[in-house]
């Protein structure tokens, strides 16, 4: 059985690529997202007639399978589909259609969603899909790329909505039961079941970020899954579903999630500032190998070699050394300067690759103290410093 939802779904989509009917080639394309401008999207008017649900059924139901039950029910309404559609020319004008979808969650009565970043990333018009169908354009008010999160907004033109409350990812304990709810290849209003499998799983993204602290789940997490709640027996989101880990297309038990104390923290500067805004050291470096340390005759083999100290800095004043410009060693078709510190670790946290870097201060802010440990004239210290605005604009 099709569902309604699925059905306008799929319908929108084949509507985009008969109205950009054509053929794709192998030249760079260009965006043209004027070409979905074309499509008579079946958007909701109004306040929809809510759909009761049908009645609770509890004979024969041990007490855990009323509770999924009870949560499922409860929850379900709150969480979306979204639509990622975008329109591209080829050099001889051609137009072609690409799309995706993903799930996500509303937080407010204004039509606040979370997802992934990675879900949105591409789309020039992004369509939310409600549990009975509705359809909603929805806007992108800040993305975070290292958290893979983003956070949007569409009008609920006065309907009331189904919010997801949040608990705290930092109570999680390894064996609860946990939920996923989402709409896996396509499939809305789906829920799995598991437990937390672990917790603090870093992971090294496509993008090159670390992301630490993930929760891990056996709850099954497939594609179209990202950006949905995974919640605790409470109905609460204890965490954002963002990726699974399997050597094929489907889940093997393996899925992966963004806790929900970093989702707010991050969610809340969006909505605040409009993008996510993190610590930094000012300062030019390169993560050591073992043959620059040995070439440089350095008695470590890994951390961030400081090449160069930005004048006037945080950095500067924190007394950290770059290099002398006297000292240099043949690195590759590069000549990098030795002399500088050497930085071993952030608060306590090993800092070995410059992704080790950018993870250490992933929960910082401008003006936040941090330690460092340094390695300096082969002697190890610590050195304070007052962090800067890290160079850039994080998100959209």
């Amino acid at each position: 059985m099709v569902f309604p939802s699925t059905a306008r779904r799929a319908w929108i989509i084949a509507a985009c690529a008969l109205v950009l009917v054509g053929c794709a080639t192998s030249e760079p394309p260009r965006p043209a997202p004027e070409l979905l401008d074309r499509v008579a999207f079946p958007f909701t008017q109004g306040v929809p007639q809510e759909r009761p649900q049908p009645p609770l059924r509890t004979e024969g139901l041990q007490d855990d399978e009323l509770n999924t039950v009870s949560v499922y029910r409860d929850r379900i309404r709150g969480v979306v589909n979204i639509t990622s559609l975008s329109a591209y020319r080829t050099r001889f004008g051609r137009p072609f259609p690409d799309s995706g979808t993903g799930s996500g969650f509303i937080i407010d009565q204004q039509g606040t969603v979370v997802t992934n970043h990675h879900v949105v990333e591409r789309g020039q018009r992004l369509i939310v899909t409600l549990y009975d169908g509705s359809l909603y354009r929805a806007e992108v008010v800040g993305t975070d790329p290292e958290l893979d999160l983003a956070v949007l907004r569409f009008n609920p033109q006065g309907r009331e909505l189904t919010t997801l409350p949040r608990g705290r990812s930092d109570e999680l304990q390894v064996g609860q039961s946990v939920y996923a709810l989402g709409n896996p290849f396509g499939l809305e209003g789906t829920l799995t079941t598991g437990v937390v499998s672990a917790l603090n799983r870093p992971v090294q993204t496509d993008s090159g970020f670390i992301m630490r602290d993930l929760v891990q789940t056996d709850a099954a997490i497939n594609p179209g899954n990202s950006g949905g709640p995974l919640l605790d027996s409470r109905g609460r989101v204890i965490a954002v579903n963002t990726m699974m880990i399997s050597p094929g297309p489907g889940s093997v038990g393996i899925g992966l999630a963004v806790p929900v104390n970093a989702v707010d923290r991050v969610v809340g500067q969006i909505l605040r500032e409009g993008r996510v805004t993190r610590g930094w050291i000012d300062v030019r470096g390169l993560a050591l190998t073992p043959a620059l340390a040995s070439a440089g005759g350095l008695p470590v083999r890994q951390g961030i070699l400081v090449t160069h100290v930005q004048p006037g800095s945080e950095a500067e004043a924190a007394g950290l050394r770059g290099g002398d410009g006297q000292h240099r060693v043949r690195y590759g078709p590069h000549r990098v300067p030795m002399g500088g510190d050497v930085i071993v670790a952030i608060n306590g946290e090993p800092t070995t690759s410059v992704a080790e870097l950018f993870a250490s201060l992933e929960a910082t802010r401008p003006d936040d103290e941090a330690t460092l440990t340094v390695l300096r004239d082969g002697q190890r210290r610590q050195v304070s410093i007052t962090l800067s605005a890290r160079p850039g604009t994080q998100g959209q």
